[in-house]
């Protein structure tokens, strides 16, 4: 598989290394739009690599980063060292967290006019433990969300870490927001109506951080991920 997966002529997606959060190891992917204006927008920047920093540097200079929530910034650091002007947008919580980085603001329920015309956004709300920003890259009818919905390969894994993940509803095919997540959402009517807007925009692909993606029936496969909220 070659390091730029392009799913249209303005959206590729990156497949980065896995990484260990609470000792479980996360798949990480990140997506790169370039807008009309020609400038690199980043979503969920994975490590920024030798191999990384070529591909990008191949379709220019990345201007604007977003993270789909406070979990996401391990690599931050990495690539404002390698591009300076880069400008981060924090979602709701990631500002406080990483004190050591300059965002440019938080990113809000509608996007910024720097990308307004190109790619839409939402927050989910109604959670105690986080928000998460799910966007919309509406030029290729496509659906970007990092840790509301998981479908980890269970291949390779360990019988226990398989029950696990069967247990956390977020195993292969029939993956969705994981089960402790779930419990987090005591103010679910906001989180509903967010979840209607997104469907609202009936994607026909859909792009996870951690897991399969789905490159057709984008619209279906949401509504089933958040059938236990809907």
């Amino acid at each position: 598989m070659t390091l730029l997966q392009p799913m249209s002529d303005d959206l590729w997606l990156i497949d980065g290394p896995l990484v260990r959060a609470y000792g479980f190891p996360f798949q990480t992917r990140m997506a790169v739009a370039r807008l009309r204006g020609g400038e690199l927008w980043l979503w969920s920047p994975v490590r920024l690599t030798e191999e990384v920093q070529q591909g990008i540097r191949s379709l220019g200079d990345p201007v604007f980063a977003v993270e789909p929530n406070k979990l996401h910034h391990l690599a931050l650091a990495e690539w404002v060292a390698a591009w300076p002007s880069l400008r981060l947008y924090a979602p709701p919580g990631l500002a406080d967290k990483r004190r050591d980085l300059r965002f440019v603001a938080d990113l809000a329920d509608e996007p910024p006019p720097e990308w307004r015309e190109e790619i839409d956004q939402v927050r989910i709300e109604g959670s105690i433990f986080m928000t998460e920003v799910i966007f919309f890259h509406r030029p290729s009818r496509t659906c970007l969300v990092g840790d509301l919905i998981q479908k980890h390969d269970e291949d390779g894994k360990s019988a226990w870490l398989r029950w696990l993940l069967k247990l956390a509803g977020a195993a292969g095919a029939d993956g969705s927001t994981p089960r402790d997540l779930r419990l987090s959402f005591v103010h679910r009517a906001a989180a509903r109506e967010a979840i209607c807007r997104v469907l609202a925009w009936t994607p026909e692909r859909l792009i996870i951080a951690h897991g399969a993606c789905s490159m057709t029936n984008g619209t279906e496969v949401l509504r089933r991920a958040f059938s236990w909220l809907l």
